[in-house]
């Protein structure tokens, strides 16, 4: 009788390996899009940049781990994205520049925009995204306890 082969067993497959690939470059895409949307947030008053790199890291965490790597990594977009991850941080200077933005982008709305209902009620999709933003921690749990 001889002995059963010993092979080495793979290490077990990534999230991102074990996509079909056409899933995989539909997220990359996504990732990459919502960066560049995120990044010309921070330009343009009416387009958000949070929530667009939030979402740039989700699809990237399933799909590219060195873009996520790279994203974790950046000094402005890692360390929000670190406050989002272990407990939906939202600094305060974050929350005003989004109420401020907001504020110039309802602004320009009511004065640009023709039909008005329309104006309304993206400022009211906006109201509640503030409502939501404003009711997120602004830090993280161990940064509230006294030092010893």
């Amino acid at each position: 009788m001889s002995e059963p082969e010993h092979r080495p067993t793979a290490p077990p497959a990534s999230t991102s390996t074990a996509l079909p690939v056409a899933a995989r470059w539909l997220l990359i895409a996504l990732a990459v899009l919502s960066l560049v949307l995120g990044i010309v947030g921070i330009f343009v008053p009416v387009l958000p940049t949070v929530p667009f790199v939030l979402l740039a890291a989700w699809a990237a965490a399933r799909s590219s781990p060195r873009l996520l790597a790279w994203l974790e990594r950046h000094p402005a977009f890692g360390p929000m994205l670190t406050e989002w991850r272990r407990g939906g941080v939202v600094r305060r200077r974050a929350k005003w520049a989004a109420t401020v933005g907001m504020g110039i982008s309802a602004t320009m709305m009511l004065v640009v925009v023709p039909t008005k209902w329309i104006a309304l009620a993206v400022i009211a999709c906006m109201a509640c995204v503030l409502i939501w933003l404003w009711r997120r921690p602004e830090h993280l749990p161990e940064e509230e306890l006294p030092p010893q």
